[in-house]
This record gives C-alpha cells, structure tokens and sequence, in this order.
C-alpha cells in the first residue's frame, strides 16, 4: 500500500510539445503517444510518480485528449483510484475557470482553486515528452535539503537538433541552464549553440504556497511561460537549484526522434536502462500471446502480445495486435495496435499508426533519415 501522506502532489501537461509531431497527434496528445510496444508516453512518468509515493496527480489536458480518457480511465492500472487525491484528469470547461489555456501560467491558473485545497507541501511539475523511470522521490529529498525555492531537472547532452530546427516555428520553449555550483545563475531560452548544454527535462519541483503566489502576480501581468515569464526574471530573488538526471531518457522532439527512440530499445543495454528499475504500469488488454506461425521468421523484436506472425520480421517494434501476413517482410518499423501486413507485403523504414492495413503485395520504403508515415485507419 503507498503511502497517502505524500509530501507532493503531481501536475503533467500532456500537451506540451505536440506542435513537433503533428502527424501523431492529430486524434491525440503527445502524452497518448504509443511508445515502446505497448505503453504510452505518460505511462512513464506517472509510474514514476507512484512508485515514489505521489498518489495525487493531475493532467491538465488542452484539446484532442480522448484518447488519453480512454487510456488512463479511473488510474486502477496505477493504484490511483482513491477517495482522496488519486487521478484527476482536467480537461477544458470542467469547470466555470478551467478554459483552453494558452500557456502553463494560464494551466495552473485555471487549477488555482484546487491547489489552495490540498494538503502536499510542493508540486512536482512535468511535460510528457519524454519516457523515463525516475526517481522522483530522490528529487524532492534534494530539493527539501538544498531549501531551494525552485529545482530543475537537467541532463547533460547536446540540444537535439529538431528542437533547434523547429524554434522558429513552436510556441513551445525548451532551455539549458547556466549553473554556478548547483544553483542556476542563467536560463538559456531556446539555445543553439553546439555541445554538451545543461538541457532542461522541463521537470520542477517548487512548494505549494509559493506556486499560488507566483502563479497569481504572472497572470496578472498577462505571463504564459512559467520559466521564461516567471523564473528567468526572478534568478537574482529566487533561490533555483539544478538537479542532474544521468539516467536513461527517450526524448520525443520530432516524427525521426520517435523512431529512432523506440528502435534503440531492441538494444538490451538501452531496455534495460529504462525499465530494469521500477515496474512501468500501462492499461490492461487481455490478450492471447503473441503467435509465430510455422515458417516465420523473426529477429531483434520488441512485439506485444496479441500479434500474429507468418511472415518475416527484422529490427522492428510490433505494438499489440499486428498481423503480419505469409512472405510479408518487415524491417526497420514501428507497427501500432492493430496494423495488418498482407501476404506478400513489404514494408521498410515505415511507421504506422492504429488500425492501418498493408494490402497484398504491396511495398512501402523509407530509410534510415526519413521514415514513412502512415495515418490511423488508412488502407494502403
């Protein structure tokens, strides 16, 4: 049983980033991407969560979340189904002040009442672009013992290149941090430069009460970025502290980060780091296990269960049920729920969304640099 006095309480905001992917988020938001054979990317963050006590935590959703509903439901698979705290899902116009927010100033604006309700002492605040187990009770011990008013998570690593290439054209902000020992002496908005950066994970923790206040001056002065808007302009007053995760990350940036993220999973060394640690929960589909026909052949595969397999599959990942049909070949994909692969097909370098069908004979080519696309419930 987890502990029900948590000392903080989550927020994700599962909608933070879709302008980089458009084509997967469509009839979704980027935290109901699928991701890694049979989860979705806020399965990650919301284990994580758990398993370090945080048993209060809500979604702040913005605009095409049904999927996200109908994954997540009541929070059973994540022991969130409780009388008090446990999931709570926010979607626009819940309420008479929750509206389609333009930034997270305005998010956690429109949720004010609820957090001036509860009883955690901090908030543990993050986007879900990102799969990783983390420890965030390790985090918020850091922040108790560094008495820091604000800590962020960073990593070191170059920025990714799509997030250069794209900020011109993203409302979404990303940031390196400029550190004097671990305390943040400069925030650096949209960088370009090469190299090894401290690069924000967009993952903060910050006490309550001070949340409110803050919270209220931004919103007064009509702010929408929480950083940049509130955080930037406030080093010299606040006390923010950096917080390094070397850990193992998947980071979604664009549609060829997405592939090349779950294609490093067929490495052992890589699925070890992300899931060796605590258990990541996902939602429930019973299933039969995956079947190999006689004649099949099958090699480096991450496949979830369901799927059925009478042709050939190499390098590839096979969320739950995918068929694949007699002499079909498939290489180098990511195959979500429910795709068909005919007899005969092949198919290489190519992503597919659910419900997508391959028909006989049919051949579909990408390559290592771009991959093939294909909607949700399209019959090629």
């Amino acid at each position: 049983m987890l502990n029900s006095k948590a000392e903080a309480l989550g927020i994700i905001f599962p909608n933070s980033y879709d302008s980089l992917v458009p084509d997967l988020v469509s009839e979704r938001l980027m935290a109901s991407i699928p991701f890694a054979s049979r989860y979705r990317m806020c399965d990650f963050l919301i284990s994580s969560m758990v398993h370090s006590n945080i048993d209060n935590i809500s979604v702040i959703v913005r605009k095409n979340y049904h999927s996200l509903l109908d994954h997540l439901g009541n929070g059973r698979e994540w022991d969130l189904t409780r009388k008090k705290g446990g999931l709570n899902i926010v979607p626009p116009f819940a309420q008479r002040q929750v509206k389609v927010f333009a930034g997270r100033v305005e998010a956690l604006e429109s949720i004010k009442g609820f957090l001036k309700k509860q009883t955690e002492e901090y908030v543990i605040m993050c986007d879900a672009n990102i799969a990783v187990n983390f420890d965030f009770k390790a985090l918020l011990d850091a922040h108790v013992k560094n008495g820091a008013d604000v800590t962020m998570v960073y990593r070191k690593q170059p920025i990714p290149e799509a997030l250069i290439r794209q900020s011109t054209n993203s409302t979404d902000l990303y940031y390196s941090l400029g550190l004097n020992g671990d305390r943040v002496s400069k925030i650096y908005i949209n960088p370009s430069e090469d190299g090894e950066m401290n690069f924000s994970l967009n993952i903060y923790v910050i006490a309550r009460e001070l949340l409110i206040k803050l919270i209220d001056e931004a919103y007064v002065h009509g702010y929408i970025y929480f950083v940049r808007d509130i955080m930037e302009p406030q080093l010299g007053q606040l006390d923010i502290r950096g917080y390094c995760y070397d850990g193992y990350v998947a980071h979604i940036h664009d549609m060829k980060s997405y592939f090349e993220e779950n294609m490093r999973l067929l490495e052992e060394e890589n699925l070890n780091a992300l899931f060796s640690g605590n258990q990541i929960y996902t939602k429930i589909r019973d299933d039969n296990p995956t079947r190999y026909i006689n004649g099949s052949n099958a090699k480096n595969v991450m496949v979830a269960d369901g799927c059925v397999i009478e042709g050939t599959v190499e390098n590839s990942i096979l969320f739950r049920g995918v068929r694949v049909g007699k002499g079909a070949v498939v290489r180098n994909c990511v195959l979500m729920q429910d795709t068909v692969v005919e007899a005969g097909a092949n198919v290489d370098y190519v992503i597919t969304d659910k419900d997508v069908t391959i028909t006989e004979g049919k051949s579909l080519t990408g390559n290592d640099s771009f991959q093939v696309f294909v909607s949700k419930g399209q019959v090629v």
